[in-house]
């Protein structure tokens, strides 16, 4: 990079982009902070010095100025909400795998911020799923371990429990809401919101919560326009309509009211800090909506019929491979439109 270039430091208006994004994902953290407790800090620490260490190697390899490229703020949006996804106990290196593959082959493998075709956070988190099932399958029931527990979770310490006074709880960990209705085929939905501790009263059990959380901090974003309504609505939209199409009311074969499907896992998240990625979404306002749209139809055909409860990561990159053809329909339609 030139010297004259890396002298005019990061583009101020990318990094009052980020830094509203990184406030408004502060209420979504501090609901996950008083459910899980420290697993969610930690994880988020984790997360970002990863990410801020290979942004700083990656962008020294590749010669590029370090202050104008490692402050614009990218990878920590990118490190935060990939550590928001995962699992708050989850073992340090698999946060390390996942934020490291998403920095390298997420962002950096296609020339860096503006050039990545795939959402990098979704790429890191798709990887460990597909890798550590059983660890991103361990999500803590709320309220179960203090910080010398939570440190011995993720970091395998054995000796923090004799600090700490008491073993690791035996059964800390469980199955979330979508997970218990996506195999079940016996109790119906009211009995299932009645008797099982993962579903609270409309979604998950603390889902509704971190959702609502989530759903504010997207308000917040649409009022200071840091992105356009059109991926939001779209990914909820499409997950509310196919929801409402295959709901049978509360049948043991149900799949869960649009209520539920809106309330439960990362739906929130996905619609309005996930989907909005400006670089790897389409670029046309009429292709961002299809974008949405196309993530919430097979964020529920996923959670429903596939092989995993939430199918987020899976649809954002699908939808990635994708924005090509929908943005040159978009601008089709535009041109049109102007004749």
């Amino acid at each position: 990079m030139p010297r004259a270039e890396a002298a005019l430091g990061p583009d101020p208006r990318i990094q009052r982009a980020m830094g509203l994004v990184l406030l408004a994902t502060l209420p979504g953290i501090l609901v996950l902070l008083w459910l899980y407790g420290w697993g969610t800090l930690i994880t988020l620490l984790l997360a970002n010095l990863t990410a801020l260490s290979c942004e700083a190697v990656l962008l020294k390899l590749r010669r590029r100025a370090l202050p104008s490229a490692l402050l614009d703020g990218s990878a920590l949006v990118s490190a935060t909400l990939l550590a928001l996804a995962l699992p708050p106990y989850s073992p340090w290196w698999l946060t390390l795998i996942a934020t490291a593959f998403a920095m390298v082959f997420g962002k950096h493998l296609y020339g860096g911020m503006g050039k990545n075709p795939f959402n990098p956070a979704m790429l890191g988190y798709a990887l460990v799923l597909l890798s550590f099932p059983v660890q991103m399958n361990q999500w803590p029931a709320p309220h179960t371990l203090g910080l010398f527990a939570g440190l011995q979770q993720i970091f395998g310490f054995a000796d923090l429990t004799d600090l700490a006074g008491s073993a690791l709880p035996d059964a800390w960990s469980q199955a979330t809401a979508l997970d218990v209705l996506r195999v079940n085929n016996r109790l119906t939905i009211d009995e299932l919101f009645a008797s099982h501790e993962a579903f609270g009263w409309a979604g998950g059990r603390g889902a509704e919560l971190v959702n609502l959380a989530f759903l504010l901090g997207g308000l917040f974003l649409l009022q200071r326009r840091v992105y356009s309504w059109h991926a939001p609505l779209g990914m909820l939209g499409g997950l509310f309509v196919m929801s409402l199409l295959f709901w049978n009311g509360s049948g043991s074969d149900s799949h869960g009211s649009p209520l539920f499907q809106l309330f439960s896992g990362a739906s929130m998240l996905g619609a309005f800090f996930i989907v909005t990625e400006p670089i790897s979404g389409a670029s046309s306002a009429r292709g961002r909506l299809l974008f949405g749209v196309g993530v919430g139809v097979l964020t529920y055909v996923i959670r429903t019929w596939g092989g995993y409860p939430d199918g987020l990561a899976f649809a954002v990159l699908l939808l990635n491979l994708a924005v090509p053809a929908l943005d040159r329909y978009g601008q089709a339609h535009t041109q049109q439109a102007t004749t």
